[in-house]
């Protein structure tokens, strides 16, 4: 009986520190586009290679976070809620990453472009909006992570839209915009890409609001219709 409470108190500090872990992974990320979208307004390219040069840092915390996981199994053997968070902690993880990976994308465009972005170009394709909102959205996942609120995670899934319809109407925008500006075609483009991979952000983010749904209240979300009551 003793045993069996030293290993329940060994599991709840591991489960405390791997909470710790993801937070400190989700603080990373979010500053990863927040820089980003500093360095693409400014055109700060110091600051674009300090978010490249950051994502070193990002994967080396994946990677902890995968072994940390990994180890919570071999050696605790989890059940029911535990064994859930820390299947949903692997996920959250994984999209975590490649949220950096976006940011870091998003970054290089900035060291490729030789003068700041035309404000015509940033306004008319709502690229600005777009990447506050992302942004947002994964900082309110994180609180909705650390409340485990899933009537807040079930939000996102709405939220997501406005990401959705804005890279939805990209196409005809930015085509309108090369119409009238042959002579800035690569930032257009540079642009569409950025809107591409903002979009991805909702993605990544709304897969991560699964997650806490599923960790939460055992319930699988995938591939159902995403609404506020589902």
């Amino acid at each position: 009986m003793e045993n069996k409470k030293q290993i329940m108190t060994h599991l709840d500090i591991e489960l405390k520190q791997l909470r710790n872990e993801i937070i400190l992974m989700w603080e990373m990320v979010i500053n990863q586009l927040v820089k980003t979208q500093r360095a693409l307004i400014q055109l700060d390219t110091d600051l674009a290679r300090e978010v490249i040069a950051n994502e070193k840092r990002v994967n080396a915390q994946e990677l902890k976070i995968d072994r940390d996981c990994e180890n919570i199994f071999a050696l605790f053997s989890p059940v029911a809620i535990d064994l859930r968070f820390v299947l949903a902690v692997l996920k959250i993880n994984n999209n975590l990453e490649r949220t950096g990976d976006i940011a870091e994308g998003i970054a290089r465009f900035v060291l490729d472009v030789e003068k700041p972005f035309d404000e015509e170009l940033l306004q008319t394709t709502e690229v600005l909006i777009m990447f506050e909102e992302a942004i947002e959205i994964l900082k309110d996942t994180l609180n909705a992570f650390i409340k485990e609120d899933t009537k807040s995670a079930r939000s996102i899934f709405l939220r997501d839209e406005t990401l959705n319809e804005i890279n939805k109407r990209a196409n005809k925008v930015v085509a309108e915009y090369i119409k009238n500006h042959l002579d800035n075609i690569d930032q257009a483009l540079y642009i569409l890409s950025t809107i591409r991979k903002l979009e991805r952000v909702g993605d990544q983010t709304q897969n991560i609001a699964e997650e806490l749904i599923f960790y939460v209240e055992a319930k699988v979300m995938k591939h159902m219709g995403k609404t506020p009551e589902s």
